[in-house]
């Protein structure tokens, strides 16, 4: 009999990614629009280096919070399983060890990086004043990264159950400090970046005991592990989140080389980028919360032996990313040059941002559906078909279009070869996860090849 706590086996599999995604994508937005309105402060003192030091600290702050991301990943997908196989005992024993290591490993991971940060912001193009701008900056924010796993490791496990609502509060209170703190420490104490610092590191303290109290309260608490329970779920923890964790590095890996090759036009072009930076994970606050959205209900359905419906999940998820990407792309285009006067934003910078709400906004479509078979892949058994498809898009998709991309149209180019360069890789995830999913029905179900075709064309067919 099915966990009755495993809700995605029953119902509308379009609604429940909704639910989950928009659910997600508020909390998600909430952080995401602090970090906007952090730089929309930081524009409005005036020093262009202040913007650039921004800029590259978020493609490092984006490579330490990609280490969270591939645990969270990891321990969502190890309690959805349990729950959809009725073992409520075994998801509370892989929650409570995936908390435990989330803090060991992340507090490794952060020391490791405070060591080496002025290195990796030179490594991104930072010179001078603007080196020393983004080193101090990120010096503050660093050590609270085992926090920041914390909380998205809970938040992770609040979504296995189904809680999307309370994982979203979570986020939405640490966006409400933030949002709060960012004025008095910017503004009111004369403490610029600095402050903008002081406010994320409390706002990562919040979303870490907001995402822990609902656990404890509502979904069975915490147990305290022994020796054994650590051996034991580390392999399993350890086989997702490695490859998870080198999936998501990719990303700022990609944007690293895309921010040192935009470094090159000046920082008007990195002021112009960090911008979009900004904005772009707040459009698109939906799409990016999809991919840990749909990882429980595929999860639930794959451990529950329902191929059909992670099948049906999958085609669904694709259908919602589209109809979401072609929303969001309509009202970019019509508020570019409000957004652009809101950041101050002229020149190159102002061009730039005017690119990415027009036709590079529709591409986007082609990062949700990586997103949507990376999370197949995760729950499905073959994280490390996210790995090379993530790195394989941020490195041979990646440099190359931007070599040629800058060599032609200059810094609009470097955007240009970013955004075409996901199209094929995109593509290439969707039919490899068809074949994943078409294969795990032999592999767990021993259906035969009959019945595999069958689901095929209940994907291509209209729904």
């Amino acid at each position: 009999m099915a966990n009755d706590r495993a809700k995605f086996l029953q119902g509308s599999l379009m609604r429940h990614i909704a639910v989950m995604s928009l659910t997600s994508s508020v909390g998600l937005m909430a952080v995401f629009l602090v970090d906007l309105v952090d730089m929309v402060f930081i524009s409005m003192l005036g020093r262009d280096e202040l913007a650039a030091a921004v800029g590259y600290s978020g493609a490092v702050l984006f490579f330490t919070t990609s280490f969270g991301i591939g645990m969270a990943i990891a321990a969502g997908a190890l309690v959805a399983r349990a729950l959809g196989s009725g073992d409520a005992a075994l998801a509370r024993q892989r929650a409570t060890t995936s908390l435990i290591y989330a803090i060991v490993f992340g507090a490794i991971f952060a020391g490791i990086v405070w060591w080496n940060i002025p290195a990796l912001a030179a490594l991104m193009g930072a010179t001078g004043a603007t080196l020393e701008l983004a080193t101090g900056y990120l010096q503050i924010i660093i050590p609270s990264l085992p926090l920041l796993m914390l909380g998205m490791v809970g938040g992770a496990i609040l979504r296995a159950h189904g809680d999307a609502r309370r994982s979203m509060m979570a986020t939405l209170y640490g966006g409400g400090v933030n949002a709060v703190l960012d004025p008095i420490l910017i503004f009111a104490l004369s403490l610029d970046l600095t402050g903008a610092a002081l406010a994320t590191v409390a706002a990562r303290v919040t979303i870490a005991l907001a995402s822990l109290v609902p656990l404890i309260r509502h979904h069975g608490g915490l147990e305290r592990p022994g020796a054994r329970a650590f051996a034991v779920d580390f392999p399993g923890l350890a086989a997702i989140a490695a490859p998870a964790i080198l999936t998501q590095l990719a990303t700022p890996v990609g944007q690293a080389y895309v921010t040192r090759a935009m470094a090159q036009f000046g920082e008007d072009a990195v002021a112009g980028m960090a911008i979009i930076g900004r904005v772009m994970p707040v459009a698109f606050a939906v799409i990016f919360a999809l991919s840990g959205a749909i990882g429980p209900v595929l999860g639930q359905n794959f451990g529950a032996g329902r191929l059909k419906r992670v099948l049906v999940g999958f085609r669904e998820g694709i259908v919602f990313t589209g109809a979401v990407v072609l929303l969001v792309s309509g009202v970019l285009f019509l508020v570019r040059a409000p957004l652009a006067d809101l950041f101050g934003a002229a020149g190159l910078a102002r061009e730039l941002v005017y690119l990415f709400c027009g036709p590079l906004a529709l591409l986007f479509f082609f990062n949700g559906i990586l997103f949507v078979a990376n999370a197949a892949f995760n729950n499905l058994g073959h994280p490390f078909y996210s790995t090379w498809l993530n790195w394989g898009r941020h490195t041979l998709g990646t440099i190359p279009f931007v070599i040629v991309g800058a060599a032609l149209w200059g810094a609009k180019g470097v955007l240009i070869g970013q955004a075409v360069g996901g199209v094929v890789f995109g593509v290439l995830a969707v039919v490899l996860a068809l074949r994943v999913i078409l294969r795990g029905g032999r592999t767990h179900r021993h259906e035969p090849y009959a019945r595999q075709a069958r689901l095929f064309a209940m994907f291509t067919l209209k729904r």
